[in-house]
């Protein structure tokens, strides 16, 4: 699913509002994980000023119907031995592609495609921001992600993803996430090296760095060798203490990603490790309907095969408003809730004895 369908496939569910200990709350969808990761959008660049001497000749280009003479004077700039004018076509090329989607094939076409990776392992930050913005705008296009993959372009993101500046790092984030909408180059992302550096952009980025970090994270990690380089990264850390967080509007996307990781032994040990279960039960007790609905399928999975962690979860007070939640919640709720009594905490089920009915 692209970022752009993601946009369009918004909750029909009004938001009811809530406080808790001062915190806003709001009633979310539970149908889906759509929205949770919504607004990855495209080239988010600005951190540099814009060169005056762009103006005339981009917006007659972006107004014309044939930009084709264009994009091939531009793409012969992009290998200029002068590197002011290899910013100046990279930029042109990085706007072209984000304001005109027809502009992104006849960009690819015309041979873009590896001057401006090129561009990515520049020492100049600029360049490197430019050339990194502009294969992510191309990668929009589905047609040009398999020539994007080819011509090498994700080691250089996954470098730029190190070593780059703050808005350099998110749209190197956001264009491997476009890169691993492809199944197949998944496991390639991952072998790169590219996880734990999204997971220290999940750490220490600003709020958009860490939202694309999340959004790139839970593509990557339906993998399961991606599972495993996510949790040995230190992944659980900084999916607690979003989670725990609810006015970093974060819950949703790490619960999403801390709910595929779980499925590994070693992921749930590091959910607890890392102090998780404390947070899941609030979540449980004070979050939306869909924060409740994912949070208790993590429990399930978490305590199904621990008889201490079921143990811990009671101690933490899960059973009041898993109780309140198995009559009040959703019907996929409700049965979550059900299955997390049955399997979960056999010892419980005496506090609901309707579920067994």
């Amino acid at each position: 699913m692209t970022c752009e369908q993601w946009d369009s496939k918004m909750s029909a569910e009004s938001p009811v509002n809530y406080t808790y200990k001062g915190r806003n709350m709001s009633d979310l969808s539970v149908n889906d994980d759509s929205s949770a990761f919504s607004d990855c959008n495209s080239d988010r660049s600005g951190e540099f000023p814009t060169a005056s001497s762009e103006s005339r000749r981009l917006l007659i280009a972006c107004a014309s119907e044939n930009s084709e003479d264009l994009i091939v004077q531009l793409v012969s700039d992009l290998q200029s031995c002068s590197i002011n004018e290899q910013k100046q076509a990279a930029m042109e090329i990085r706007l072209l592609a984000k304001n005109k989607p027809e502009n992104r094939l006849k960009i690819a076409r015309a041979g873009a495609v590896k001057p401006l990776i090129a561009l990515i392992s520049s020492t100049d930050p600029q360049l490197q921001e430019y050339g990194v913005t502009a294969i992510l705008n191309l990668s929009l296009c589905d047609e040009n992600k398999e020539l994007i993959t080819s011509s090498g372009a994700i080691r250089p993101l996954v470098r730029a993803l190190r070593t780059g500046t703050p808005t350099t790092k998110e749209n190197a984030a956001c264009a491997l996430l476009r890169l691993s909408q492809v199944e197949e180059y998944k496991a390639a992302i991952g072998r790169s090296g590219a996880i734990p550096h999204l997971v220290n952009l999940l750490e220490t980025g600003s709020l958009r760095g860490k939202k694309d970090a999340a959004t790139a994270l839970y593509s990557l990690c339906s993998v399961k060798e991606n599972k495993v380089r996510a949790v040995q990264a230190g992944i659980m850390r900084p999916l607690v203490e979003l989670m725990a967080d609810f006015i970093s509007n974060m819950v949703d996307k790490a619960a999403f990603v801390m709910n595929e990781l779980v499925r590994l032994p070693e992921a749930r040990d590091a959910v607890v490790e890392e102090g998780g279960i404390p947070v899941l039960v609030e979540i449980v007790e004070v979050g939306s309907s869909r924060q409740k609905e994912i949070a208790v399928g993590i429990i399930l999975k978490v305590c199904e095969e621990s008889v201490v962690f079921r143990a811990m979860v009671a101690r933490e007070g899960a059973i009041p408003p898993l109780v309140a939640l198995s009559q009040s919640g959703t019907k996929r709720t409700k049965e979550k809730v059900g299955t997390c009594a049955t399997k979960c905490c056999p010892l419980l089920i005496g506090s609901w004895p309707f579920l067994l009915t």
